[in-house]
């Protein structure tokens, strides 16, 4: 192997994770003694720095609440109390971890104590920090991403000036060794800003390793950035005048350099003149001053030059990326322009995907409203070996990060109040959804109303109320793209993800059933969310049957339900044969359609219709919408009887005509609910308290 140095240290012909192995994590404070373990080295052993107990992390740094969906939580006092405190105390926590390490030593791995041990086959993640080289960018987050993955923070003390081939040299051999013990797993690598070069870097020179990239905003564009203004700066200005371009830059907080113009001979405090400047912008006045005390001047100047270094290193070497990428973006990044990089790396890395973040700046990993782990289960993004499986990958949400899923959704209750019955063993109707087997398998099989509309009702019901997870079989459209075109971008599906939806297959479904999940199953499918005008309620089910035998070979529950009130809730103007005859929809129709993965291609008739469109709707007051979950049917016991084909249609077409009488039942009932209509919800709302449950019809 090839020399290599790392600071003073270098060495030859030694395995790299030896050689920082005997000087890892040489701190004296025991204060970050207990935050920190030696990472795995050769043999994989982990050894606690230092003979002292650990000790937790505060609450208020290992807090991980937040959401992908940050752009919907408008910010508020609150929002900026808790990022300045977030903020704060990663400052505070970064001084000690830099006191700790002024004696030296080559780059580091280290991890999080507290993390505790992550499940079965968890692959590892190496966080790779921006220009400050602390490795604490994941305090928020690393007790929720310890669950799932074996953490490592690379860690460059601040007197080290080991350059950026030999930073990627280090990781490269780190992953070269991890890939070797363990070749069938992936391995992650999440780079923040310069983080972002190094993690390209080490891709485009190991191409055939299965790495997996996570980049939050990632420092490959200096061109039109403050950084490529401070980077000249640096060059030019008076060394004393290097202190202020220090506090100026905030470094990760994504200060411009528009503050230099601003600060000098002003006569004000530069906490004060920046609080002024970006008034609302969350934290920047609260620790610039603490900031600038962390990173020492001659540090900033060293590391500003190898990222412009690091940046040039890797445009040139983008063509030889083929890692699975994900790139983490900020609408409001003022160091960089990481939405337009994010577009450049989409279109040049092969299989690259984007999230943005709108309303975050260039500190995205530290935000109080952003949780790293929705972000990638949503994408889809977390696999433990070569190929995901949706099964057994899948992430169970945590309450916080349902709760902030949910939150862009909650409208739909008030504005829906959906009324749930259920059915119990014994024949009894209730109202709730008690009626529904709390042990799985179970599965549910109903009406697919106009775009979906019941899905949320459904899904966070059974959520808050039983803590079931439902496991919804969605339409490929939701997971992939045969080509680029006009359709929505993939994100727009992420929630649906994180909530456990997977593509429709029998591999699927049959991994769902074996492994005891509650999954939810629509056999009219696109063409029954897309119906014409006057086809409300109607069933559009294959002839034969698609389910009936699979669930009795693992004994599943059936649960048929019908749902009702779409037609409240909104009118179609426009349908599909509308809009076939009107050759700009058309035209359309037949791009996105192509766009696609197209189902039962081999079916006759209506089912096989499931052309890509959206229907023309006028919306209506809202009315409510009603659910009926019919009596379970058991299938435990019945293996060998529904191998015959004749007795599993026979099964087929009880629960098609079940579903059928469910809704029959809630048309006829609604007519007698008092509360049909909103004003009469909210008038009895607000004289009852808005917590409260609005009655229905009697049962």
């Amino acid at each position: 192997m090839a020399a290599f140095s790392t600071g003073t240290y270098t060495a030859a012909g030694v395995s790299p994770l030896l050689q920082y192995r005997n000087s890892c994590l040489r701190f004296t404070s025991a204060r970050f003694k207990s935050l920190v373990r030696a990472s795995a080295t050769a043999g994989r052993s982990v050894a606690s720095v230092g003979q002292q107990p650990p000790i937790p992390l505060p609450p208020a740094l290992s807090n991980n609440d937040g959401s992908f969906t940050n752009n919907s939580i408008t910010e508020s006092t609150e929002l900026e109390e808790t990022t300045t405190s977030i903020m704060k105390d990663y400052m505070e926590w970064s001084k000690d971890m830099i006191g700790s390490g002024s004696d030296g030593g080559p780059p580091r791995w280290f991890s999080p104590l507290d993390c505790g041990a992550p499940m079965k086959d968890s692959p590892l993640l190496l966080y790779l920090p921006g220009i400050d080289g602390i490795g604490l960018g994941l305090i928020k987050h690393h007790r929720r991403l310890g669950k799932i993955f074996n953490i490592w923070c690379l860690h460059v003390p601040v007197t080290d000036r080991t350059s950026f081939s030999d930073l990627v040299h280090l990781v490269e051999a780190t992953v070269k060794s991890e890939n070797h013990h363990a070749p069938r797993s992936p391995i992650y690598l999440l780079g923040e800003s310069f983080g972002g070069c190094l993690a390209l870097a080490v891709a485009a020179r190991n191409p055939h390793i299965d790495l997996a990239l996570i980049l939050a905003n990632p420092a490959t564009r200096l061109r039109e950035s403050q950084l490529q203004n401070l980077i000249m700066l640096s060059e030019f200005i008076p060394e004393q005048l290097h202190p202020s371009m220090v506090k100026m830059l905030s470094v990760t907080t994504g200060v411009p350099a528009r503050v230099a113009v601003a600060i000098p001979g002003s006569g004000h405090p530069l906490q004060q003149a920046v609080a002024e400047l970006f008034r609302g912008d969350v934290a920047f006045s609260s620790y610039l001053s603490v900031l600038a005390d962390v990173l020492p001047v001659e540090t900033l100047i060293y590391r500003l030059k190898i990222l412009k270094s690091a940046a040039a290193f890797v445009n040139s070497r983008l063509h030889a990326v083929k890692a699975q990428t994900l790139v983490l973006s900020s609408g409001k990044d003022q160091l960089i322009p990481s939405l337009e990089e994010s577009e450049k790396l989409r279109r040049m890395l092969p299989n690259c995907e984007i999230r943005k973040f709108n309303n975050s700046g260039h500190v995205l990993l530290l935000e109080a409203d952003f949780n790293l782990v929705t972000a990638i289960t949503g994408a889809s993004f977390y696999r433990r070996g070569r190929h995901l499986d949706f099964v057994k990958d899948f992430v169970p949400p945590s309450t916080s990060e349902f709760d902030r899923v949910y939150q862009p959704y909650r409208w739909m209750e008030v504005a829906f109040n959906p009324v749930m019955i259920s059915t119990l063993k014994n024949g009894n109707v209730v109202r709730g959804l008690t009626g529904i087997p709390s042990e799985g398998p179970v599965l549910l099989v109903g009406y697919h109303m106009m775009l979906g509309l019941e899905l949320v009702p459904l899904v966070s019901r059974l959520w808050n109320e039983h803590k079931i997870v439902l496991r919804g079989i969605a339409h490929p459209l939701m997971f992939k793209r045969l080509r680029e075109g006009n359709m929505p971008a993939l994100s727009m599906y992420d929630d649906y993800r994180f909530m456990g939806a997977v593509p429709v297959s029998a591999t699927n479904f049959y991994k769902l059933l074996s492994s005891k999940s509650h999954v939810l199953l629509y056999p009219g499918g696109m063409r029954e969310a897309l119906h014409r005008k006057g086809e409300e309620y109607k069933l559009f089910w294959p002839e034969q049957s698609e389910f009936v035998r699979m669930a009795a070979r693992f004994g599943a529950k059936i649960v048929p339900f019908g749902t009702v009130g779409e037609d409240d809730i909104g009118q179609i103007l426009l349908d599909y044969n509308d809009l076939m005859e009107i050759p700009y929809f058309k035209a359309g129709i037949e791009e996105l359609t192509s766009q696609v993965e197209k189902l039962r291609n081999d079916a006759e008739g209506e089912v096989s219709n499931q052309d890509v469109h959206l229907p023309i709707i006028l919306p209506k007051v809202p009315g409510r919408i009603y659910f009926y979950f019919g009596k379970p049917i058991e299938t435990e016991g019945r293996k060998e009887e529904l191998k015959s084909s004749e007795k599993a249609h026979e099964l087929y077409l009880e629960v098609k005509s079940e579903v059928e009488r469910c809704i029959d039942y809630l048309k006829e009932k609604r007519e007698n609910d008092p509360y049909r209509n909103i004003t009469a919800r909210l008038l009895y709302q607000a004289s009852h308290g808005f917590d409260s449950e609005v009655p229905t019809f009697d049962l």
